[in-house]
């Protein structure tokens, strides 16, 4: 080939690499702004996600009778599983936020003889023999502490921002240094409640002021009546609902 014609040539590919060395250049700079753009967009979002999650929801003292009742299919859990109804909602709430699955609720006998819950589980005077705690582990089940826990742990630093300082309504938050509780292990949550004697329902219990789908207006709470009426005792091997006026001893177990 003619000398001029190569030199014509290797000007030529010169030319065409600076275009696609420019190209590639130009692509890059706008991907970079678009994904400055798309993160701006996304930075009021998650602040008003991360106000949302660390700003104090209201709470109620609820008076309503108790019930120990199955965990609804919208709430995850083993089968079987049971709680005092009176905090339904609240585990509704968190489990439309956080990746839950309940392992146990109340553990203790039903009126009819039989027995729920987890047998021997628990520490005695637990509030899982009121029927007013969960043991919660991340829905897609894992023994190690790996990814599937960080739900898990966001609710857990949630519900206890500061060692020994849970949020309202909880009565006890049961995580990481706790003995038998962890990431890897389970999250353990107890409401406020009058005190009671196990596998009794206690008067009041302090719950979220939540519905299905947010945080309810807050109202003027019920009066609490000077005297309430006994209430029957429950049947051999029941639970029955007791009146009081104090709030039980936290106890640092599960």
């Amino acid at each position: 080939m003619r000398p001029d014609l190569l030199k014509q040539d290797s000007r030529k590919r010169r030319r065409t690499a600076d275009k696609a060395e420019v190209s590639h250049r130009l692509r890059a700079h706008a991907w970079t702004r678009l994904l400055a753009v798309f993160a701006a967009s996304l930075a009021p979002l998650l602040a008003i996600c991360a106000y949302a999650e660390a700003a104090p929801i209201p709470t109620r003292i609820s008076y309503a009778p108790g019930k120990i009742v199955p965990i609804p299919a919208s709430i995850p859990h083993a089968e079987g599983d049971m709680v005092d109804q009176r905090i339904l909602s609240n585990l509704r709430w968190l489990a439309q936020r956080y990746p839950i699955y309940i392992t146990d609720g109340y553990s203790g006998p039903l009126p009819s003889g039989e027995h729920v819950g987890c047998n021997g589980c628990h520490v005695r005077n637990s509030d899982h023999y009121n029927g007013l705690a969960v043991d919660i582990v991340p829905a897609n089940p894992s023994s190690t502490c790996d990814a599937r826990w960080t739900g898990i742990t966001r609710l857990a630093e949630w519900a206890e921002a500061v060692s020994e300082q849970p949020r309202l309504p909880f009565r006890w938050v049961g995580y990481d240094g706790d003995a038998g509780h962890g990431c890897g292990h389970h999250l353990h949550l107890s409401w406020n409640h009058a005190t009671a004697p196990m596998f009794q329902l206690a008067e009041w219990v302090e719950v979220l002021s939540v519905n299905f789908s947010g945080v309810k207006p807050v109202t003027a709470p019920k009066k609490k009546p000077r005297s309430a009426p006994r209430a029957p005792a429950g049947p051999p091997g029941g639970i029955s609902q007791v009146t009081t006026g104090g709030v039980s001893a936290r106890l640092a177990g599960d």
